[in-house]
């Protein structure tokens, strides 16, 4: 069991590239010695558990279903962590669905990394809301899909919405970049635990204490209606 861990939490539209730049990223990591666990947020379905297993980590899924998966991440955060932290990672990789964008999921102690298509539109990152202004890091993803000239765009959009960010470009397909991505977290403090945490902003009103301006992180401040995940013995 570790004693300290850093929480990374990638957010970003669908089909963005999140999976493919954290499996970069990973294996990045591994090679470097970094012990890391990773957890997929999602709605339905989804297959990318079984992608971050065949890198020989622990990975475990959980799907929100009729509960927007930003609230489910927010509910089972310190449990996230915990387990982790049980699985002697030094970095936990959480990747969440993220799909209406009026939140960040990120808490001030965890990294937040926003996950953005070069190759999908120049408005995309003014959409993105709360997940793209409150983040550390900003990957672009997908540039050798477009011009220099349009990359350069495309950085100037993400600036107008965030200018303390540290911006990197990250191939999924060859991992060029993950080096560098794995190299700013590891610059970032690790944490020993998440309870009493916050959210970087508010998430929209539904049903649960975190519809009405709940920010703390633990079950001691969760009301209403919980779906709780559930973590295989390590």
């Amino acid at each position: 069991m570790s004693e300290s861990i850093r929480v990374v939490i990638a957010s970003g539209p669908p089909a963005s590239g999140k999976t493919a730049v954290m499996t970069q990223l990973i294996k990045r990591g591994l090679k470097a010695g970094a012990k890391i666990a990773a957890c997929k947020i999602d709605c339905l379905k989804t297959r990318d558990g079984e992608r971050y297993a065949r890198l020989g980590i622990p990975a475990v899924i959980g799907l929100s279903e009729d509960v927007c998966p930003d609230h489910f991440l927010a509910v089972n955060l310190e449990e996230m962590t915990a387990w982790g932290m049980r699985c002697g990672a030094d970095i936990l990789i959480i990747e969440t669905a993220g799909l209406c964008h009026r939140c960040a999921p990120a808490t001030k102690k965890t990294v937040s990394v926003c996950v953005l298509d070069c190759a999908s539109h120049i408005a995309v990152p003014e959409k993105i809301g709360p997940a793209l202004s409150t983040c550390d890091i900003a990957v672009i993803s997908k540039s050798d899909m477009v011009s220099q000239a349009e990359t350069e765009v495309f950085i100037y959009a993400i600036r107008k919405l965030n200018r303390a960010a540290e911006i990197v470009e990250v191939n999924g397909l060859t991992g060029t970049g993950a080096h560098s991505l794995m190299a700013l977290i590891g610059q970032t403090e690790p944490i020993r635990g998440i309870a009493g945490d916050e959210l970087r902003h508010s998430m929209p009103s539904a049903i649960c204490s975190y519809c009405v301006g709940e920010q703390r992180i633990g079950n001691d401040y969760q009301q209403g209606i919980v779906k709780k995940m559930e973590f295989p013995d390590v």
